[in-house]
């Protein structure tokens, strides 16, 4: 593949000048430290992430809340304590020549505290605990202010994660929300605390500054959210100006389903649902990720017109060379992301940072000892 790919034509979101069609998708590695502190081993991560060549690095999920965290690695930005380490990890990424954007997030129901909120509450009325609708507007409140820090930062745009089955689709779900005011039943309800967060962040921040927003296409459980409804919400964040919407399909209710498993080892699994919701916002520029291997296939997406720009995740950890090989500056051959590996989320839900079973083994070897982990102790490899 060449240089005058589609993949590697610039784009533009908003005011922001995109030097190819490739960014980085998310991803949680569990590098923050235990009090969601931006640390060398997360400014590392980035600055090589951002020196991949991707035109725009997604940083993984900053919580809003410390009641919506959803572990004590994740990167804080509830508290104004925090801008100074943000503005460092700004400009890591942006000194690497790579566009900045800070995902935003609320766990919900997945959070780790004890305290942890939720549309609805838990079975038997235990844990989480149903919101009030001051809790409402308290969580509102948490995303505005927690966009205003990330743009004080030097952050480039927002996103607001509204995937995997955090906060933003805890409220959307038909399976999940079960509440019986006006926060639930009807998708006109259900969509009423989304839309509140989305409006509340543009007007947190300054006019233009980018939000993007992490769409949950279809839950892939029977009776969940799926593209019927899901067309109608990205049809209302195009009304409300979103700076682009990154697309993904299923939850940590459905991750671990046989079917579910079987789909994710698929190249570019997410695509389809891209396109969906592509017919329903044909004004808003739509990444896909879902394991997107190899630039053949990620060009054939942009071309079909199913997506405008390609997310690279575990793909990206897995060979942080993709985009210069992709690009022929480097002769290698690509380093896949094992289909059948799941290390790195084994470890990311045991409280451990991640890392890759493609890395070598020297690199390996070197992480764990950084991270204070004896190598010979430690299940390296794919499984």
């Amino acid at each position: 593949m060449t240089s005058t790919s589609i993949l590697f034509q610039p784009f533009e979101i908003k005011s922001l000048k995109l030097k190819n069609r490739i960014t980085m998708a998310p991803t949680f590695l569990g590098y923050a430290g235990a009090d969601g502190m931006v640390g060398d081993l997360v400014l590392d991560h980035y600055r090589e992430m951002a020196a991949s060549g991707a035109a725009m690095i997604v940083v993984e999920n900053a919580s809003v809340d410390p009641i919506g965290s959803g572990s004590p690695f994740t990167i804080r930005a509830d508290d104004d304590r925090f801008v100074e380490g943000l503005g460092r990890l700004a400009r890591v990424i942006k000194d690497q020549g790579a566009v900045a954007v800070q995902q935003l997030n609320h766990a919900g129901r997945f959070g780790f505290s004890k305290e942890r909120l939720a549309p609805s509450a838990g079975a038997d009325g235990g844990p989480p605990g149903e919101m009030t609708p001051a809790d409402i507007d308290r969580a509102v409140e948490a995303f505005a202010s927690a966009a205003a820090r990330v743009e004080a930062a030097g952050f480039d745009g927002v996103e607001i994660h509204g995937g995997t089955g955090y906060l933003i689709d805890q409220f959307l779900s038909p399976l999940i929300n079960r509440r019986r005011d006006g926060y639930g039943g009807s998708l006109e309800n259900r969509l009423r605390f989304p839309l509140r967060v989305f409006e509340a962040v543009k007007a947190a921040v300054s006019p233009g500054f980018p939000v993007g927003h992490r769409l949950l296409a279809d839950e892939a459980l029977p009776g969940g959210l799926g593209p019927a409804e899901t067309r109608l919400w990205a049809a209302e964040l195009e009304k409300r100006g979103v700076a682009y919407l990154s697309v993904m399909f299923g939850t940590y209710d459905s991750f671990f389903l046989p079917e579910y498993v079987a789909r994710e080892r698929t190249e570019g699994y997410m695509a389809p649902y891209a396109g969906e919701i592509k017919k329903a916002a044909r004004g808003t520029p739509i990444i896909t990720a879902g394991r997107i291997q190899s630039p053949p296939t990620a060009e054939a997406i942009l071309e079909a017109g199913t997506a405008d720009l390609i997310g690279l995740a575990r793909v990206l950890v897995a060979d942080p060379l993709w985009p210069k090989k992709a690009a022929g500056e480097i002769a290698e051959p690509i380093t896949r992301c094992e289909p059948t590996c799941m290390l790195c989320m084994k470890r990311v839900m045991a409280g451990k940072p991640a890392f890759c079973s493609q890395w070598s083994k020297d690199r390996r070897e070197a992480f764990l000892r950084r991270v204070g982990e004896k190598p010979e102790e430690v299940q390296q490899t794919a499984g």
